[in-house]
């Protein structure tokens, strides 16, 4: 069974109840469609039902009138959801008529059912920037304990078997913070153990990449990450974390042995930390694109609960995918509260 397909199992065996608040948007509700008919998650669709209901008529699609459809502008929680942003907000200036209309964004609504108990996590992006995913989620469902960053990741599925786990690796950030400083990209390094843990249930092997190797050079680059992985071992003592590592030294046995002889890794990594979201992004598109390997993520990492952003070029199965991840967040999420 391949990798990504355990995921999918994992979520069906377990279902989470996920949000996509871009509910009249053709590739995520055809995409919600197939994911209530293999039942991988319990699907939450923000809007209203009868332009639901008519858009998958529309597209042929027999299965949405399973899903749970809310309305923004006329649900039995429409107060309570008020009174807790007021709350939320309050600080921010937050008053009750900009509450009353924020309540009936579907990004808002979405973040404040699940700060509210009533989701397990949110999928958008298909029609929205990043920016407006990510807003309402760092007002109302913020960080988690211990993590004030928000940081992206992608799951790369390469050709080859013998690289982390059967060919897959992580790498991160990839998709959020441009120059993180050491303690930043520590956060980075645990968040993204977090991601590996709850997907591939497999022990985290977290490299923290740089140009050098073991003081190979001496740059304030460098300096950075060699902090960086110190302040990641302080945070988490159980954490198998070495670096800073170039990256063939972190994936390559024998560069390791020649390079970084007594690495707790060996070579043997599974989580690249990119020391720049410049450095990241540039990776996972070239190992994509000159490597043939499939790329899923962005993952968003950091949050108490998952929230996940689609690239507005997304296909249907990235959105299919991308619940099963989200799902897959979410299990791990109620295990460690």
């Amino acid at each position: 069974m391949k990798l990504i397909d355990k995921i999918i199992a994992r979520a069906k065996g377990d279902k989470q109840r996920i949000v996509l608040p871009e509910s009249l948007e053709k590739r995520t509700l055809t995409a919600a469609n197939s994911l209530i008919e293999d039942g991988v998650a319990e699907i939450v669709l923000i809007g209203n039902a009868i332009e639901i209901e008519e858009k998958a008529k529309s597209l042929d699609l027999h299965n949405i009138s399973k899903a749970t459809i809310v309305d923004p502008t006329d649900h039995d929680k429409r107060d309570e959801y008020v009174e807790l942003l007021i709350e939320l907000r309050k600080h921010r200036g937050m008053t009750p008529e900009k509450a009353e209309e924020l309540v009936e964004n579907p990004l808002y609504l979405s973040c404040l059912m699940i700060k509210s108990g009533d989701a397990d996590g949110e999928i958008a992006g298909a029609e929205n920037t990043t920016g407006n995913v990510l807003r309402p989620a760092l007002q109302i469902i913020k960080t988690q304990p211990g993590i004030r960053v928000v940081s992206g990741a992608f799951l790369m599925f390469t050709q080859l078997p013998e690289l982390g786990e059967d060919g897959v690796l992580l790498f991160a950030d990839c998709a959020v913070l441009p120059n993180p400083k050491a303690d930043e990209l520590a956060q980075i390094a645990v968040s993204s153990a977090q991601t590996w843990s709850a997907l591939m249930k497999d022990e985290p092997r977290v490299a923290m990449l740089s140009f050098s190797t073991k003081g190979s050079a001496q740059n304030e680059m460098v300096d950075k990450v060699v902090e960086a992985t110190k302040i990641a071992k302080e945070i988490d003592a159980n954490l198998l974390i070495d670096g800073e590592l170039q990256a063939d030294a972190a994936i390559v046995p024998s560069v390791s042995n020649s390079k970084a002889p007594g690495s707790v890794l060996e070579g043997k990594t599974n989580v690249l930390v990119f020391p720049s979201l410049e450095a990241g992004n540039i990776a996972y598109k070239l190992v994509q694109r000159l490597g043939n390997a499939e790329a899923i993520g962005p993952i968003l990492q950091g949050m108490a609960a998952p929230v996940n952003d689609l690239s507005r070029g997304c296909s249907v199965e990235d959105i299919y995918r991308m619940v099963a991840v989200t799902a897959n967040q979410a299990i791990e999420n109620k295990k460690n509260k």
